[in-house]
């Protein structure tokens, strides 16, 4: 298993939207953490609402709840505020990256099974 992060991964002097681009076409799942930060970017349609777009066309977002609400969400994206996702107010940071590793896990599974 590899994780990407853009902030990580893109090097100085590379192109940032292509290399998001490239990122995101090799991602099996993205995780987004919903912040009102979020929302503000994802609601002003920069490369935050691109990123989403490209996530939601394929069914590869599991959302993660981080001090906003599911309704504050729907508001600025119906689509992404319909998905199943956690919550940093009912679940802790510790019991949220468990979950995400046996869901990545079990996907990893899945893929080695069907090749």
């Amino acid at each position: 298993m590899s994780v990407w992060f853009s902030e990580k991964d893109i090097v100085l002097g590379q192109p940032f939207l292509r290399e998001i681009d490239r990122g995101l076409a090799k991602s099996r799942t993205g995780l987004v953490l919903v912040t009102p930060a979020l929302l503000k970017r994802v609601d002003q349609r920069g490369i935050s609402d691109k990123e989403l777009s490209e996530l939601l066309a394929r069914d590869l977002l599991i959302p993660v709840m981080h001090e906003t609400s599911y309704d504050e969400l729907r508001r600025v994206s119906p689509l992404l505020g319909s998905r199943n996702g956690l919550d940093t107010a009912e679940d802790s940071m510790t019991d949220i990256a468990m979950k995400i590793a046996e869901l990545v896990t079990v996907e990893e599974d899945l893929a080695v099974a069907v090749s």
